[in-house]
């Protein structure tokens, strides 16, 4: 009991100490010492910032392809385009670690798409920008295709 105590205690004061200890526990198998409330609690904050992370990604994905395709500056045009590249990259990377975060992108699309439309409509008051995503939504296309070219 003193053992937990003692882990628990060290969560507070040394993190990475007790991400240390904690997997030395489990791969001795010395569960009764775990403390189990903050390890429950770090993986369920693994999760979130997976989805987090996702989320963000898109909405910077999603706000230059908008400045790509609606914004005439070509001074810019290849910045935003290796940024997109960049964000693209990025969530396939994301999406192949953990695949059942596909579904979570499509079901926060529409947020990430107002958050990104919001940025931009700021940043380029004098573009029109549409209210919702005019092209393909299939994730396949948002993650190749070059919208810019279609338009």
């Amino acid at each position: 009991m003193n053992s937990t105590l003692n882990v628990q205690k060290l969560y507070d004061q040394d993190f990475v100490q007790w991400c240390e200890v904690t997997v030395s526990q489990l791969r001795d198998r010395t569960f009764e010492q775990l403390d189990l409330d903050n390890l429950i609690e770090e993986i369920e904050g693994l999760a979130k910032r997976d989805r987090r992370e996702l989320k963000n990604r898109l909405t910077v994905l999603l706000a230059h392809l908008l400045k790509r395709i609606y914004v005439n500056c070509p001074d810019n045009f290849h910045g935003w385009e290796l940024t997109i590249r960049e964000q693209r990259r990025q969530i396939q990377d994301l999406l192949q670690d953990s695949p059942s975060l596909k579904p979570y992108l499509e079901q926060v699309f529409n947020t990430a798409y107002q958050n990104a439309l919001d940025d931009v409509r700021f940043e380029y008051q004098q573009t029109n920008f549409p209210d919702t995503w005019e092209f393909d939504l299939n994730l396949n296309s948002l993650l190749s295709e070059n919208y810019w070219e279609a338009t």
